[in-house]
């Protein structure tokens, strides 16, 4: 029984330890708000700065920058990989900086306000479109359409590690049988575009690297 008590405390002092050890060895990470980017040129389409891929056009609603980068953050967050610094201390910061420069380069951009907030990786995402559906779960006169995407920069060397993208406008299985995968997921009803870009960010981080991945990537 003796030696069956020492073994519990050793595994308490052991485990006790290694916790604070994990989380100072996760990365630290800043994400954004995301950069609203509206459509000049029409006939294309919006184009994303960093990557140059062109999604559909459309509008974005009012609260569609703010809630899609709050998801993203509980995305993210329940990942583990990073340790996220505050959301009130990035958007303070990115509030700050000079929105020009964004619009320039928003990459060097992005990696000078990332070593500002002394981070190891700093994720900048882009939102194209966010239209709501018009109509009801069973029913619409007008489906929900998103498109946006996101950037992971590793500060250390300015390498973009990881895009990811999501561009849909929901469509009905009997336009599409391919997709029955997707309609199946979606529980064979019309999202609003909210939940559109929850699922859409689930499949879109099913390919996100590990830890070791990131860091060793060149």
């Amino acid at each position: 029984m003796k030696k069956l008590l020492v073994s519990f405390f050793m595994l308490g002092v052991i485990l006790a330890w290694s916790a604070p050890l994990r989380a100072e060895t996760n990365f630290s990470l800043a994400i954004l708000p995301f950069i609203v980017e509206r459509v000049e040129d029409p006939a294309r389409g919006a184009v994303c700065p960093v990557c140059g891929r062109v999604y559909g056009k459309g509008s974005v609603s009012s609260t569609a920058q703010l809630y899609l980068t709050r998801l993203f953050q509980e995305k993210i967050e329940a990942i583990g990989t990073f340790k996220l610094l505050p959301a009130e201390k990035v958007e303070e910061a990115f509030s700050q900086s000079d929105r020009g420069r964004f619009d320039l380069n928003p990459m060097r951009a992005s990696i000078q306000l990332g070593k500002t907030l002394d981070v190891d990786f700093i994720f900048v995402g882009f939102l194209f479109r966010f239209e709501q559906r018009v109509g009801s779960a069973i029913g619409v006169d007008k489906p929900a359409s998103v498109g946006f995407d996101v950037h992971l920069i590793r500060l250390r060397d300015g390498k973009m590690v990881w895009t990811g993208r999501f561009d849909e406008t929901q469509r009905p299985l009997s336009e599409n049988l391919l997709k029955m995968g997707s309609f199946v997921r979606r529980k064979g009803q019309w999202l609003t575009a909210e939940e559109l870009s929850s699922v859409g960010m689930d499949e879109m981080l099913k390919r996100f690297p590990g830890p070791k991945e990131l860091e060793e990537m060149p």
